[in-house]
């Protein structure tokens, strides 16, 4: 692959990572996505696409250095606003040969500017890129003027930053009073790890000190590894007439700066060598955004999981439930005592269980059994009841932990409708009974198709005996504890006596079974259902799961094109 088609494959990528979610030191992942996407797009690509065309010589500093008096000086002409009043320079300037124009006129570089010309106005704003030809200038060069380095306007920081990224030669330009201030060596320092060209103007220099201070500046450029840099010194002078600079203090930088634009081979060692600090710097910074990227990646599987591990066990409660004993407490217990009819129930279980056969054998002979829809409702309470409480409860799990997880308050506050279950869980668990209910219906009519044994369901009631399957389904007593053990255990036996009565023990027991693994699906399949909300809203989450490793595999790309 070309280095272009590299570079270009590692823009989309840096471009399609997101870190939206608030995780520990996402801030440094944000910044250094930013500062990709625009040295890529400001700087690397054009710059790759168009080798050939003018070096671009950025021309940045403190407030109050005079760049843009340095610029006007340079040219000979009032082509960027300078004054006492701070910010001055708020549009970016750019000068160019007028032959050149066609390499700046569109969005070849800087494409988020757009392009103004003519005289300055207070309407451009800091997103235009004000261009101005000048004949002063030779052909193959342009000089931009930025805003502050330290404007006390944040966006004209951020626009002298974004300017500085894509120079092909950074011309700062400092005080004697301010040449060692703590921000423009925090990006001086920036360009020498990036190996960008720069070159230093050092004005409003006393005469007596400025061999002293120029040494003193020259040591410190040498301790950041940008001992290469010139350094022009501009002595401290009254300006012109027309507010510029004495011709012999910008004699020195005018003359290097011609002489670069007409030596091919000298602006090509300063875009090679910008171009390769840029290209070397990708993939330290590539790596910074991998890994914030795998650390989205790594919030958003916990928060995942967490809804997984939040239904999983609200099944796991049901089925315990199921299986315990709880669902025969208080109202399903008592009416079971009732549809018995025997008032030594909880005396003499046995006793019991040959008046249920009695009962039924009546049942047989034309007799009707008491009425079972008291019993049948009030399980079918219990199962909703129990369903309900779980699912519940499982959304409320979620939505506690997800508040203290990283990300999971911003997801939460983006679906607002997750901090709980789904409104129509009611409605939808009501609907589930109804389904379960039929299907076990289905299991006794399925079981129940010779003769004899559709004789004595038909007399003795399909949905009387869908009851009492449902009850043996749920006859555990592992949940119970006193006297409730005993009732469980009594309703265990006499229902499945009168079961068995019917169809026999082992057909009894195959039944329940089945009863029990077709409640638990679809009390799964309705748990997944609410559990796919909380998967849908992190689905949304602008994080793909491959963008890590698809990053990293672009930033080795580009490593192995150079």
């Amino acid at each position: 692959m070309s280095m272009l088609g590299a570079v270009t494959t590692l823009r989309d990528r840096v471009a399609e990572t997101g870190l939206p979610l608030d995780v520990p030191d996402v801030g440094a992942g944000r910044a250094t996505r930013t500062a990709l996407l625009t040295q890529l797009d400001d700087y690397v690509i054009p710059r790759l696409r168009s080798l050939d065309a003018p070096l671009l010589a950025v021309v940045g500093g403190s407030t109050g250095a005079g760049k843009s008096t340095l610029v006007n000086s340079i040219v000979d002409a009032e082509v960027s606003r300078s004054g006492v009043l701070r910010p001055t320079t708020t549009t970016p300037v750019l000068v160019h040969h007028p032959e050149d124009l066609h390499w700046f006129r569109d969005d070849r570089v800087l494409p988020g500017l757009s392009r103004v010309s003519g005289a300055a106005s207070g309407g451009d704003g800091a997103a235009s890129l004000r261009l101005v030809a000048s004949s002063s200038l030779p052909p193959g060069l342009a000089l931009l003027d930025a805003p502050d380095i330290d404007s006390v306007v944040s966006a004209n920081r951020a626009l002298a930053a974004q300017l500085l990224s894509a120079a092909d030669l950074w011309l700062f330009v400092t005080t004697a009073a301010r040449y060692a201030d703590a921000v423009p060596w925090e990006l001086l320092r920036q360009a020498s790890d990036r190996g960008t060209a720069v070159a230093i103007v050092l004005d409003r220099v006393p005469p007596e000190v400025l061999t002293e201070i120029r040494n003193h500046l020259a040591s410190m450029l040498r301790e950041q590894g940008l001992s290469t840099a010139p350094i022009f010194a501009v002595p401290e002078a009254a300006l012109t007439s027309e507010g510029r600079l004495p011709e012999q203090d910008v004699a020195r930088l005018r003359s290097w700066l011609t002489a670069l634009a007409s030596d091919a081979r000298a602006r090509a060692v300063i875009v090679r060598q910008t171009l390769e600090g840029a290209l070397g710097s990708l993939e330290e910074r590539a790596d910074v955004l991998v890994t914030s990227s795998r650390q989205q990646a790594a919030a958003l599987t916990a928060l995942g999981d967490v809804a997984e591990v939040a239904y999983r066990d609200a099944l796991l409660h049901v089925e315990h439930g199921i299986t315990d004993g709880t669902l025969l407490r208080g109202e399903v217990l008592a009416r079971w005592q009732e549809y018995v009819g025997t008032g030594e129930f909880f005396k003499q279980v046995e006793s019991a269980v040959s008046k249920v056969r009695d009962r039924v054998t009546a049942a047989i002979k034309g007799t009707p059994p008491p009425a079972t829809g008291d019993l049948g409702e009030a399980l079918q309470s219990g199962v909703a009841a129990l369903l309900a409480a779980q699912g519940q409860g499982a959304a409320a799990t979620v939505a506690r932990q997800w508040r203290q997880l990283a990300g999971g308050d911003a997801v939460l506050q983006a679906n607002p409708g997750l901090g709980k279950a789904s409104p129509d869980l009611t409605a939808r668990i009501e609907r589930l009974v109804r389904d379960w209910q039929t299907g076990v219906l289905d299991l006794v009519r399925s079981e129940g198709k010779d003769r004899r044994t559709t004789a004595r369901v038909a007399a003795y009631g399909l949905n009387g005996i869908g009851v009492i399957l449902m009850l043996v389904a749920f006859a555990h007593t592992g949940g119970l504890i006193g006297a409730e053990v005993g009732i469980a255990g009594g309703t265990a036996v006499l229902a499945q006596k009168v079961l068995e009565a019917i169809f026999g023990d082992q057909a009894v027991r195959e039944m329940a079974a089945k009863a029990r693994t077709r409640l638990l699906e679809h009390a799964a399949a309705l748990y997944a259902e609410e559990q796919l909300r909380y998967d849908e809203a992190l689905d949304r989450v602008a994080v793909k799961a491959e963008q890590a490793e698809r990053l990293a595999h672009a930033a080795a790309a580009v490593k192995a094109a150079r």
